[in-house]
C-alpha cells in the first residue's frame, strides 16, 4: 500500500486524481523537520477535537458558539480530558502527539485544539448542527483573537493540521437548493482558505492538509445506496477542489511548507484490507467499551484502534519529511 501523501510548494494548479491528493515528488521552499515540532495547533471537527475542562461538553476544548472569548488564563489552564473524543478514546491527534490528558503545555508535543465537533466549514454556507457550534472560520477568528499572543508557535517548531469537510459533504446529500456542487464547494474553499491564510498572516507557517474520507462506506450511508452514490460523488469533487484550492495557497505563500495527506485513499485501503489491520467488521458498529475487531465505533466515526493506525501512518509520512 502506498499512501497518498504529499508535500506541495508549487506555483502549479494540481488537479490530481478524484478522492486523492496530487502524487509526485514535491518542491518544497524550506525544510520540514517533524523532529523538531514542538506545538501541534488543531483546526477542525468531530474526528480533531478533544475535549477539555473549559469546552463545551463533547463538543471542543475551549468555549462555544455563545462563549468565543477567553483569559490567557482560562485558555493556558484548561485541561485534556482523556477519552473523551469522538471515538471514546484517544484520536489520532493525541496519538500524533502524545497528549492524551492534563495541559497542553506540560505535553511531549503541546496538543492546542480548536476543533469543535460537528463544524463546518462556514455558518453563512451551511447551519450550524448546534447553536452553540463553531465552525472552522470561527475557530481561526478564536484563535487569532484570543490565543495566537498568547501561545506559542515559532515557526521550525510548529505544524498546523487542517481537517474539514466530513459534515460538509454529508449535509449536502439531501440538501435541494444546491444545484452546482462545483461552484458551492469553490464557495466552501473561498472561506476555508482565507481561514488558513488568516492563519498564515498570523504566523502560523507549517500547515497539514487532510481531504474527506469515503464516508459513503460509514454505517450511516453504506446500506443505501442511493445515499452513498451521492454522497461519494459530493466527497470526490471536494477533495479535487481541496487538492487545486491547496496548491494555490502554497503558489501564494512562499514561505510555508503545505503538506497534505490523503485520508480518503488511506481509509479505502484499510477497508478494502481489514484483516490486514486486525479489523473483522468495517460494515457495522460497536458503541461499546472495547470495540474489538470494529472499524467502526459508530454510524460515522472510526474507533480508536483506526485513529491510533492513522495517526501512525501520518506519523510515518512526517518522519520522512524530516
Amino acid at each position: 500500500m502506498r499512501l497518498l501523501a504529499t508535500v506541495i510548494v508549487s506555483s502549479v494548479c494540481i488537479k490530481g486524481s478524484l478522492g486523492a491528493f496530487p502524487r509526485g515528488e514535491p518542491k518544497t521552499a524550506a525544510a520540514f523537520d517533524w523532529n523538531r515540532v514542538k506545538y501541534v495547533y488543531a483546526f477542525g471537527d468531530s474526528y480533531s477535537f478533544v475535549q477539555g475542562t473549559r469546552g463545551y461538553p463533547n463538543f471542543s476544548f475551549i468555549g462555544d458558539a455563545f462563549h468565543l472569548p477567553f483569559t490567557p488564563q482560562q485558555l493556558l489552564t484548561s485541561e485534556i480530558i482523556p477519552r473523551n473524543t469522538s471515538s471514546d478514546g484517544a484520536n489520532w491527534l493525541e496519538y500524533l502527539t502524545g497528549c492524551f490528558g492534563g495541559r497542553p503545555s506540560a505535553c511531549p508535543r503541546q496538543l492546542w485544539n480548536f476543533a469543535f465537533a460537528g463544524a463546518d466549514i462556514d455558518a453563512a454556507l451551511l447551519p450550524r448542527h448546534h447553536s452553540f457550534t463553531v465552525p472552522l472560520v470561527d475557530q481561526v477568528n478564536q484563535w487569532a483573537a484570543y490565543a495566537s499572543k498568547v501561545i506559542p508557535h515559532p515557526t521550525h517548531e510548529t505544524l498546523t493540521t487542517w481537517w474539514i469537510g466530513i459534515n460538509d459533504t454529508g449535509d449536502t446529500v439531501n440538501n435541494a437548493t444546491i444545484t452546482d456542487y462545483n461552484a458551492f464547494w469553490e464557495l466552501e474553499m473561498t472561506s476555508y482558505f482565507k481561514a488558513v491564510q488568516l492563519a498564515y498572516d498570523r504566523g502560523l507557517k507549517n500547515h497539514l492538509f487532510i481531504n474527506v474520507p469515503p464516508g459513503e462506506r460509514a454505517p450511516a450511508s453504506i446500506n443505501n445506496p442511493s445515499k452513498a452514490a451521492l454522497q461519494r460523488q459530493h466527497i470526490e469533487l471536494f477533495n479535487a477542489v481541496l487538492a487545486n484550492h491547496t496548491a494555490a495557497f502554497a503558489a501564494k505563500n512562499k514561505g510555508a511548507i503545505v503538506l497534505s495527506f490523503d485520508a480518503h485513499g488511506w481509509f479505502n485501503s484499510v477497508l478494502d484490507n481489514p484483516a490486514v489491520y486486525g479489523f473483522t467488521n468495517v460494515t457495522g458498529f460497536c458503541t461499546c467499551a472495547e470495540p474489538t475487531g470494529f472499524f467502526w465505533y459508530n454510524t460515522g466515526h472510526p474507533t480508536q484502534r483506526v485513529h491510533q493506525l492513522l495517526a501512525e501512518a501520518i506519523d510515518a509520512h512526517l518522519i520522512r519529511r524530516a
